[in-house]
């Protein structure tokens, strides 16, 4: 069982990574080095620093935002770590999980090792950032091939369903 997470930074107050405010949880590693990614501090695994994961839990619940986002570096090399962090906190929380990955959906489903976190995140941004594809307006992506995927309802169906943004759940 994994105690520590190598991470870069916890940002608690962003509202760039997912709609809200939101705690990012910033994952030190990557190997997919995409071209213009915007944090590519975080390929190396040494830049960041272990942290133990029930001081992640403790600042995450400690916070009064109830959106939670994995990103990086790229939290699924370090799977087992994400798992057991986002399993915690939907155990004591109703807490709204993102999570950042270079890795498409079909690679992380097919995978036994990967597809561990799905049960735990609301939805996944997909895919490798592609500079070809970047467009400005693109809602919390950076190019148009990554997907932010509805997980629950893509793993209930067994086909990726996207999900939509709706700026006022409360009249929903």
């Amino acid at each position: 069982m994994t105690n520590t997470i190598t991470l870069l930074d916890i940002i608690e107050d962003t509202v760039v990574d997912g709609p809200g405010f939101r705690v990012s949880v910033y994952a030190a590693g990557c190997t997919h080095h995409c071209p213009g990614c915007h944090n590519p501090q975080s390929w190396n695994l040494r830049n960041g620093h272990p942290v133990s994961l029930d001081y992640i839990v403790a600042k995450i619940t400690n916070n009064p935002f109830s959106n939670v986002t994995f990103s990086g570096g790229d939290p699924l090399f370090q799977v087992e770590g994400f798992t057991q962090l986002a399993k915690r906190l939907k155990i004591i929380t109703s807490k709204n999980i993102w999570c950042y990955t270079g890795f498409r959906y079909e690679e992380i489903i097919n995978s036994r090792r990967l597809s561990q976190i799905l049960p735990y995140i609301d939805v996944l941004v997909d895919g490798r950032f592609d500079p070809a594809k970047r467009k400005e307006g693109l809602l919390f992506r950076g190019s148009s091939n990554q997907r932010l995927i509805n997980v629950p309802a893509s793993l209930r169906s067994e086909k990726v369903i996207l999900w939509e943004y709706n700026p006022y759940p409360q009249y929903v």
